[in-house]
């Protein structure tokens, strides 16, 4: 019996349907070149080819996290090895494709901190390590090292009250990440919030909040020379 998957690993293997939701979507194209994953390890985690056996899904799954693993270790061949214009023109996508790009990216960083819970070495420190790594590849020097800071800290209770007092008041310095980002989700989630409406506010007013912001850095400069006389 010819194993359902035997041809699929195969560079180009498409079989996405017409009308299969986010097929614009670059990440999710069925007819983008192999990566660490192949078109058919693709259409296989997205769903969209069932024809597997219990015997083939097993060994699909093997063979992506071989594949997985092994892509780990070519990163330490990537970055002692590959030139810098190579990496370069990697992360320099075109407009077009920019957004799936910095998505993958970060669900790159999602994912390894997901996968590295548990692990040995935390992901602080394997972050912090990486990062002084590359700041000594940029200063080709080891004396080159930089404190690198990373904290989960999660979200909690916000006193709403609070903080629409602060907005009314004008006093945003005030205002705690931790609230910023939780009262947005409530707006955002809030059944009163009008996108639309609020956007074109917002572009609106973002011309004068820029010139306002652009005076202070020019009052900054003459006041920098003044003290500098």
């Amino acid at each position: 019996m010819k194993n359902a998957d035997a041809d699929a690993d195969a560079d180009g293997d498409a079989g996405t349907p017409a009308d299969e939701p986010r097929a614009t979507d670059l990440a999710f194209s069925a007819d983008r070149d192999r990566g660490i994953l192949t078109p058919s390890d693709r259409e296989f985690l997205l769903g969209r080819k069932t024809d597997y056996t219990e015997h083939s899904k097993k060994q699909k799954r093997n063979r992506i996290r071989r594949r997985l693993r092994n892509a780990i270790l070519d990163f330490t061949i990537l970055f002692e090895h590959l030139e810098a214009r190579d990496r370069e023109t990697v992360f320099n996508p075109d407009d077009e494709n920019r957004e799936a790009y910095t998505r993958g990216i970060t669900d790159m960083l999602a994912f390894l901190h997901l996968g590295t819970m548990g692990y040995h070495t935390p992901f602080k420190h394997m972050l912090a390590t990486g990062v002084n790594r590359a700041e000594q590849e940029l200063a080709d020097s080891e004396y080159r090292m930089v404190t690198v800071d990373f904290n989960v800290d999660p979200v909690g209770r916000i006193d709403v009250d609070a903080v629409v007092d602060k907005l009314d008041s004008g006093a945003f310095d005030d205002l705690t990440d931790e609230e910023l980002r939780a009262f947005v989700r409530l707006l955002g989630e809030s059944d009163d919030f009008d996108a639309t409406a609020v956007r074109s506010e917002m572009k609106a007013q973002m011309t004068a909040f820029l010139e306002r912001v652009d005076a202070a850095a020019e009052r900054r400069e003459r006041r920098v020379e003044e003290l500098n006389d």
